[in-house]
């Protein structure tokens, strides 16, 4: 049986625990571990060059790996998006052109190799599949050929996904998925920031994610704390601060 026949096997098999539409991508990043030799999947959509929303993962430190790159600005994911390749990355490169990913990576996980794959439809790629592995376990023990054919069938199933299901003003259902909506908290708490200090969207993320890494926490939660009240905005302003 083929890699291709096996992911569909696992995607249905993990529609049992995931039933809901919203689910599709929690589904999809755990099928993909379950046909891999590896030892988590995220999925993320990419909407605009700041704008990265993860869709799901197939564990929560795959979920913590995916934060920590969106909260550092820097990470495989994201290079593989933008140059449109397969990024393979084994820890020494991880180390050596990710520093502060990978700084937060072997304090927070256990992973230490990501391969990630792009998501491409016909006009561009939206996306991207980032593939993790653990110690024994590294790159050099994923075939490539078989995560791109993983990848081409979670591309083939958003785009079933979509002809299937009704139309909806907002969009697909599966952007309702549980870290989406976490992730919107950030796009949320960017404009209370950039309201409150008067400062630019590009120089409110990059505030915000100068916190959170100096915090040792991850942009999604501080957003939330943000909205809640309980990072006063004032903490913020002396960052931002040029004087001090």
């Amino acid at each position: 049986m083929g890699t291709a026949e096996r992911f569909t096997i696992a995607l249905a098999a993990s529609a049992v625990d995931l039933p809901g539409p919203e689910l599709v991508p929690e589904r999809l990043a755990r099928a993909a571990a379950a046909v891999l030799p590896v030892d988590g999947a995220g999925i993320s959509l990419f909407f605009a060059s700041d704008r990265r929303l993860p869709l799901g993962a197939s564990d929560a430190q795959s979920a913590e790996a995916e934060r920590l790159q969106f909260t550092v600005g820097e990470g495989p994911c994201l290079s593989a998006h933008a140059s449109g390749r397969a990024i393979v990355a084994d820890e020494a490169m991880i180390a050596s052109r990710w520093p502060a990913f990978y700084d937060g990576l072997v304090a927070r996980t256990s992973v230490r190799d990501v391969i990630a794959l792009p998501l491409d439809d016909d006009r561009h790629g939206f996306g991207a599949l980032d593939l993790y592995l653990v110690p024994p376990a590294d790159a050099r023990s994923v075939t490539l050929s078989d995560a791109l054919t993983v990848a081409r069938a979670v591309v083939e199933t958003f785009r079933a996904t979509g002809r299937q299901a009704p139309i909806r003003a907002d969009g697909p259902a599966w952007l309702d998925a549980p870290a989406a909506e976490r992730r919107s908290l950030v796009w949320q708490a960017m404009g209370f920031v950039n309201s409150g200090l008067g400062v630019t969207s590009q120089d409110t993320l990059a505030l915000l994610r100068a916190y959170a890494y100096g915090e040792e926490t991850d942009l999604d939660e501080l957003a939330a704390r943000l909205l809640d009240r309980d990072v006063p905005l004032e903490v913020l302003a002396l960052d931002a601060d040029p004087s001090r």
